[in-house]
């Protein structure tokens, strides 16, 4: 009996998909910050296309390998990491979000840092490329305001400017 065909394995499907409405677009905005505040770079790295590209403020990484040695040095220096993202417009396979997270260094400082990204999607809802331009501001313990991942009853507030 001759041996079956090789069938071709699915595609990686991480929804929703493009393109977005604002409903999809704000679940995608809360999975990537429910994600990211898992701390876990091989969790995050699935939500990203085998070779996708990346600016995050001055460093340049492409594929999911590198964006896992990359949030492992991040996590490792950015220590007790809790970020807020919201949306802040959506067109097609592309989604504009602004972010602030906290944490503290390994002397103790706390900073807030403030930023925005630019998100490009693959028809089945990988992201291909993700631009950052983020600023570190140093806050006081006290005035922390992000404690831990977003609670069900945030989902959806807009964090403030400052």
């Amino acid at each position: 009996m001759p041996d079956a065909p090789a069938t071709p394995s699915a595609p990686e499907e991480r929804p929703p998909c493009p393109p977005f409405t604002r409903e999809t677009a704000l679940r995608k905005v809360q999975a990537a910050e429910d994600a990211w505040n898992t701390r876990d770079p091989r969790r995050v790295a699935q939500a990203y296309t085998h070779d996708s590209a990346w600016r995050n403020r001055d460093v340049f990484v492409r594929g999911r390998e590198e964006i896992v040695a990359f949030l492992t040095r991040k996590w490792e220096r950015e220590r007790d990491y809790a970020l807020r993202k919201s949306l802040w417009s959506f067109d097609g396979n592309r989604i504009a979000v602004r972010f602030q997270y906290e944490w503290h260094d390994a002397r103790g400082r706390w900073w807030r840092s403030h930023g925005n990204e630019m998100w490009e999607f693959d028809e089945h809802g990988l992201m291909r490329r993700r631009e950052a331009s983020i600023n570190d501001v140093a806050i006081r313990e006290a005035d922390r305001r992000i404690l831990g991942p977003r609670p069900a009853s945030e989902r959806g507030i807009d964090i403030p400017l400052e």
